[in-house]
């Protein structure tokens, strides 16, 4: 068997997802990356308690829909162990072409917000390109193991990190909070805040409402 493994380059077009509308009102717009098996059109309900004439949210779509069992309803997912740096750089593409399209004014807070899976693709984003934004937030994700605080050298100093995780989350442990905190106390030091709070591993809607009072 003499199989090969070839990469191309090709065109592709990808949907996202927006909530509200950008006017003269705005004041803080949000970059809100999924967790894996969600659509971004649906992840979206966990913004509707923000003030609409305020805020303006932006949710990109991972590409990689998938069926999910029992009731077959669709996914996606953002990336894999398998081919991670060709997939991330597509996603970089892809958040540039968002990010242009939408042209977002100088002058109102950006939210860079990532949740699960979307924590990894939110950081390497901000990490590559040296986003400036108001706040990071990460909520109950993984920090990617190649990133170092040099990669966040470029953030202004005015910028917060929050790092959100419940305390009964399955894919927690001790030890794997532990080293995640540490992780995210190297890279952010004195900008970090950390909120635990008691739940499993969904989104908590109340930290996204208190982000912006």
């Amino acid at each position: 068997m003499n199989s090969q493994e070839k990469e191309i380059t090709y065109t592709n077009s990808n949907s996202y997802s927006t909530l509200n509308t950008i006017s003269q009102e705005t004041k803080t717009i949000w970059f809100v990356c999924h967790g894996m098996g969600y659509l971004s059109r649906y992840f979206l309900r966990y913004f509707k308690k923000l003030n609409p004439e305020e805020n303006y949210i932006i949710a990109p779509q991972a590409p990689s829909k998938f069926y999910i069992q029992p009731k077959m309803h669709v996914g996606a997912n953002w990336l894999t162990r398998d081919d991670t740096k060709a997939g991330m750089q597509n996603i970089l593409n892809y958040f540039d072409a968002i990010l242009e399209a939408e042209n977002i004014p100088e002058d109102v807070n950006l939210i860079v917000f990532g949740y699960s899976q979307g924590v990894s693709v939110a950081m390497r984003y901000l990490a590559k390109r040296q986003l400036q934004c108001s706040q990071l937030v990460l909520h109950s994700g993984g920090i990617p193991k190649e990133l170092n605080s040099k990669d966040f050298d470029f953030l202004s100093e005015d910028t917060q990190v929050k790092m959100i995780y419940g305390t009964e989350d399955e894919y927690l442990d001790e030890d794997r909070i532990t080293k995640e905190t540490e992780r995210a106390e190297s890279l952010f030091g004195n900008r970090l805040t950390v909120l635990p709070f008691e739940g499993k591993h969904v989104v908590n809607v109340d930290f996204i409402n208190e982000l912006v009072n």
